[in-house]
């Protein structure tokens, strides 16, 4: 394929003028078609990307990398734990919880939630809780004033903001005079807080360690202690490490188990995405199979001329897979270029759009995001590119085997 002369010969017919105009206007569509593809790929897979990378930010913003828990209650000793987690290399921050599943009440509305026990000093260092904020202060949460910090959704939900009353009632039970009542105590809201997900903004709430460790009863213990790492990718290696120098008597879980669903679901909808976007590349590579079969049919006289000549069969067929290789490479290099331009501008370009046809695509009365977000990964731009030029080179090797086994009689008895 590489041989002067085949390669010679090969690209003299790519940019040639055809007697046929018909073919021409095929190859144009099949190298159009291929940079489409990619041009789609590409920004496509980057929005995705984008999208991902902003979900996993707010999830991350909230969740801890690792959390370490006491399989069988309370943690007592939860400070000699928080003081060797500490200690350890490879963490940022540690700071203890105390979690209560329970249910928020407001007069006729009721709705369950995750309240969670916290030390707003302390975590800053495992959460950005603070910059997530919308009305009042994490500081506001201060010990023995039973004050509570609601996501908006619940907040909106209950028909309370800051300085409304919200009965918050637990599973635990107190023995009384007229038998066995829930554990409820009021508290009182002073601030809300947005996260743009709605496991938080609709679920989750925030009060007092000690406040918490007094609804649950858990005296001086907490509910364990929440992990940041200096890399959150390698959570799964280093919270092993840690659960081993406790001596293994805490169970430890990292947030790839914690979300693991989810981001699977999140991996399994690119790579969906990505087969399907993939068959606008695979029509376009049938098209070169369409246009070689037609040069083919084309060129017979002169494949005839080179084959008597003494151009060996391998030669001939390398003559019309350079042509079709042509085609895809300068198919995928354009659609290479375009799309990761495309993709770098994704916003603006669509912010044009909107502007031009009086449209909103990500209404922000609606979506958290109203801004499409883009992320090009160079993985991705190189795995979508060599794909396409490879189906490309793939399809040109059946009309070159056909171009191969001409008969120079048989091709020139006509002539």
């Amino acid at each position: 394929m590489f041989h002067p002369l085949p390669l010679y010969i090969g690209l003299r017919y790519t940019r040639a003028k055809r007697r046929n105009h018909f073919i021409s206007f095929i190859s144009g569509t099949s190298m159009v078609g291929i940079t489409l593809g990619i041009v789609a790929l590409i920004v496509v897979l980057s929005v995705m990307n984008g999208f991902h990378k902003e979900i996993q930010q707010r999830i991350l913003s909230m969740a801890s990398h690792a959390t370490l828990t006491d399989p069988y209650g309370g943690m007592a000793d939860w400070r000699e734990v928080l003081k060797q987690v500490r200690a350890h290399k490879d963490v940022v921050g540690a700071a203890p919880f105390v979690e209560v599943q329970g249910m928020l009440v407001n007069s006729s509305y009721v709705s369950g939630a995750l309240v969670r026990g916290i030390v707003p000093t302390e975590e800053d260092e495992v959460a950005d809780l603070r910059g997530q904020m919308v009305s009042g202060s994490v500081d506001d949460l201060v010990d023995g004033e039973f004050r509570i910090i609601l996501g908006r959704d619940l907040a909106a939900f209950l028909g309370v903001g800051p300085g409304d009353k919200v009965t918050v009632v637990t599973p635990q039970v107190s023995a009384t005079p007229v038998g066995i009542m829930p554990r409820l105590k009021r508290f009182t809201v002073s601030g809300i807080f947005a996260v743009g997900m709605a496991d938080y903004d609709r679920n989750a709430a925030f009060i007092h360690l000690r406040d918490g460790a007094k609804l649950m009863n858990y005296g001086d213990a907490v509910s364990g202690v929440r992990i940041k790492l200096t890399d959150m990718w390698e959570a799964p290696r280093l919270s092993r490490e840690i659960a081993y120098d406790l001596g293994g008597t805490y169970r430890l879980i990292d947030w790839t188990q914690v979300h693991s669903n989810f981001f699977s679901a999140l991996a399994i909808e690119k790579r969906m995405m990505s087969m399907i976007l993939f068959l606008i590349v695979a029509v376009a590579a049938f098209n070169i199979v369409s246009t070689l079969v037609m040069v083919v049919t084309d060129k017979q006289s002169d494949i005839a001329v080179l084959r008597t000549l003494g151009l060996s069969p391998l030669r001939v067929m390398a003559v019309f897979m350079v042509q079709g290789t042509a085609i895809g490479l300068i198919g995928t290099l354009l659609g290479m270029l375009v799309g990761v331009v495309l993709a770098w501008n994704v916003e603006p370009v669509v912010g044009a759009i909107e502007s031009l046809f009086s449209v909103h695509f990500l209404d922000p009365t609606i979506y958290y995001i109203s801004q499409l977000p883009s992320d090009v990964h160079l993985a991705d731009v190189l795995s979508i590119s060599g794909g396409a030029f490879l189906m490309s080179v793939l399809a040109t090797l059946y009309p070159a085997w056909r171009a191969s086994r001409t008969q120079p009689a048989e091709a020139l008895r006509y002539e």
